[in-house]
């Protein structure tokens, strides 16, 4: 792994700042208030071609790895926008990896480059009320229509992106019984037909720009052709696309620990308290330079999970040792954003509480911090399965 300074993503870097630089703090705080997708930083993205970075060049995409779509989504939290700049891209961007890794030729020449050029929005439809992270308990099913199609009927939560997506990567159970295992689970690339499925928000604390949402299929008849890999396999597919995602999600953690501490560094260089800078007070400066050292260990670990990613070796320890550190290091970040502030930090004109929100999403999803110590403890230390 070469630490030298490299041109290529010294010239992302700087193009996505100065991108993130037109949509400032109460674009995306308004945003968040009024649970709107950033439609228009959504179009200046996509029309740099962001969208498409890591789809294959010969559909349309730029043909980068996840190093680069990490440091386009470090970029996009750190600017401000967080979670809701950074998820309403990161879906396309890299959702669509198991269509790339598996997916038949018509499937690829269908949605990809559509998909690249930022026309085609994506959903995630996994979790389930009774399969969270036991995703062997999933039961929305998919049965054969007898013409070669699938008629598929269940019920997803937590699906990001639903209400602005015209598909959804959907893992559903073609065989066996919920709870038997991974065997019978199948993947799709399935319409959000209205005429066969109900979307309905999710009420949350954060990230309100991009919805949440509980989805219902009724009936929802898929094509043959829009099998996503082989039929039973679909649990496998998936867990190729985990390790990028957990790098990605550190990339975008970090990016909204460094705006809280932009802000936080900012506010202590000119609030004064009892005739001084607060910032001279070591209860203030101590634990902003350890959120500085925090937050540059985890963007280091999630640098070097993202070169192995694309140099072809394992990285499950690293990929999930940075998503954790990085989870960390960003509630810390602001957290004590939050407590320089004060109470003025409680206020959302300081938007500092709206990093604290989205930064505690990070130790929730995709994975707890508890079950990224689990895969730790089992995978890499050999200890006995917990769970």
């Amino acid at each position: 792994m070469n630490f030298e300074s490299n041109p290529d993503h010294e010239a992302i870097v700087d193009a996505v700042d100065r991108v993130c630089a037109q949509f400032d703090d109460t674009y995306w705080s308004e945003r968040d208030t009024n649970h709107e997708f950033p439609w228009q930083f959504y179009k200046q993205m996509a029309d740099g071609g962001w969208i498409g970075i890591a789809i294959p060049e010969q559909y349309g995409g730029g043909g980068q790895g996840i190093t680069e779509g990490a440091l386009v989504l470090n970029r996009v939290a750190a600017s401000g926008a967080g979670m809701n700049g950074s998820t309403a891209l990161h879906l396309t961007m890299f959702g669509l990896n198991p269509v790339v890794k598996f997916g038949n030729e018509q499937l690829k020449e269908t949605f990809l480059p559509r998909a690249a050029a930022g026309d085609l929005h994506v959903a995630f439809g996994v979790t389930e009320p009774d399969a969270g992270t036991d995703t062997s308990r999933i039961a929305t099913r998919a049965v054969e229509d007898g013409m070669g199609g699938w008629i598929i009927t269940g019920r997803k939560i937590w699906t990001s992106k639903a209400l602005e997506s015209e598909v959804v990567l959907l893992l559903v159970r073609t065989d066996g019984e919920p709870g038997e295992g991974f065997g019978g689970l199948t993947l799709f690339l399935a319409d959000l037909n209205p005429d066969h499925v109900d979307i309905a928000p999710i009420p949350k604390v954060g990230r309100n720009a991009v919805a949440s949402c509980e989805v219902a299929y009724d009936e929802l008849p898929v094509e043959g052709w829009r099998m996503v890999g082989e039929r039973g396999r679909g649990f496998q597919h998936i867990l190729h696309g985990l390790n990028p995602e957990r790098i990605l999600l550190a990339g975008m953690a970090c990016g909204i620990g460094e705006a809280a501490l932009r802000r936080a560094v900012s506010y202590a260089k000119e609030r004064s308290v009892f005739g001084r800078l607060i910032g001279a007070n070591q209860a203030i400066s101590h634990p902003l330079a350890r959120a500085h050292m925090d937050l540059h260990a985890a963007f280091t670990m999630m640098l070097k999970a993202a070169w192995r990613y694309d140099n072809g070796l394992e990285c499950g320890e690293e990929a999930n040792t940075a998503k954790y550190l990085a989870a960390e290091a960003s509630f810390f970040a602001a957290d004590q954003a939050m407590q320089t502030h004060g109470g003025l930090g409680y206020a959302t004109e300081y938007h500092v509480e709206r990093y604290w929100r989205e930064a505690r999403l990070q130790k929730l999803a995709p994975v707890s911090q508890e079950m990224t110590c689990n895969f730790i403890a089992q995978n890499v230390l050999g200890l006995p399965r917990s769970y």
